[in-house]
């Protein structure tokens, strides 16, 4: 049975409007795409080249300098032996002075900032007169606070590593690094690195937007990740240091008070952590979609 030309007028029609949806979406995608990659132009200029860029220089440095001045200073030793502690003494400096203090803070400072900072200096509204979409514009910005702290802290947790081997036992360290497990342990604190900046990155860009006083909530938040060996295994999920504990190459003693609890897998702990960013990124969106420009009181 042939078709009428009734039949096959509707079927081009509909051909065409799927073809011109497809080509609109592709013409939107590459739209965002290029604003994206513009506010992140901006963006990461403000992060490196501001004035707000010295504390944060400040805080991914001091850690370096640290090690550095201990180099210099430190007596000598001829206790060969001690060499195989030094990864336990790396563990304790990354846990609980990089990660724990270092990181968090200096995420803390450049995410927060991301839009609270733009509210404070009175500019927030050039970017909501821009014909730009509010959801590109946090995906924009949070994409330039993950490059600065990334940038900064891996090559922070990169130099501690090699300055705090290399300036006791040069030796022993270059084959520990060549030869043996070295090299896949410093790639490992710094993959560890990464993903706090991506997790503590989204939750302060949430407490940036919602508060307009956030630092008693980064405080708490502070205070949930530090007392977070002493919860119950279920509360321990309920944290960005859990995962990263869980990562980390060689696990740092808590103390005698910790509550013991399973290590999470890898598997699971890089995808929580990738999920609950999209799920921040997501209600940012939301929230941003709504936020009206009021300087007062800021």
């Amino acid at each position: 049975m042939s078709s009428t030309p009734e039949t096959i007028d509707r079927s081009d029609t509909t051909n065409m409007n799927q073809a011109n949806i497809s080509k609109t979406e592709n013409s939107s995608f590459k739209l965002w795409t290029r604003q994206t990659l513009a506010i992140l132009n901006l963006e990461i200029r403000k992060n490196f080249l501001s004035r707000r860029a010295l504390l944060l220089y400040l805080i991914a440095g001091s850690p370096i300098v640290l090690l550095s001045l201990f180099a210099v200073f430190r007596m000598e030793t001829d206790d060969a032996g001690s060499f195989n502690e030094l990864s336990e003494a790396f563990a304790a400096i990354y846990g609980g002075l990089i990660l724990r203090t270092l990181v968090f803070f200096g995420c803390g400072w450049v995410f927060m900032n991301l839009f609270r900072g733009e509210v404070i200096d009175r500019s927030l509204h050039y970017y909501f007169l821009a014909p730009v979409r509010r959801e590109v514009l946090v995906v924009g910005k949070y994409l330039s606070g993950l490059i600065a702290t990334v940038a900064l802290f891996s090559l922070t947790t990169v130099a501690s590593m090699l300055i705090l081997y290399f300036s006791i036992y040069p030796a022993e360290s270059g084959r520990f690094f060549v030869e043996g497990a070295g090299l896949v342990q410093m790639l490992s604190y710094a993959g560890v690195t990464v993903l706090a900046c991506i997790g503590y990155g989204a939750a302060f860009l949430l407490v940036g937007l919602f508060f307009r006083n956030p630092i008693i909530p980064a405080l708490f938040l502070y205070g949930w990740e530090w007392i977070n060996f002493l919860l119950p295994p279920l509360l321990k999920k309920v944290s960005v240091i859990h995962y990263l504990h869980s990562l980390v190459p060689v696990p740092m003693s808590e103390g005698p008070l910790a509550v013991l609890a399973e290590p999470t897998p890898a598997w699971i702990s890089v995808p929580s952590l990738i999920l609950f960013t999209g799920i921040v990124l997501f209600l940012a969106s939301r929230h941003i979609r709504r936020m009206e420009i009021s300087y007062a009181g800021d």
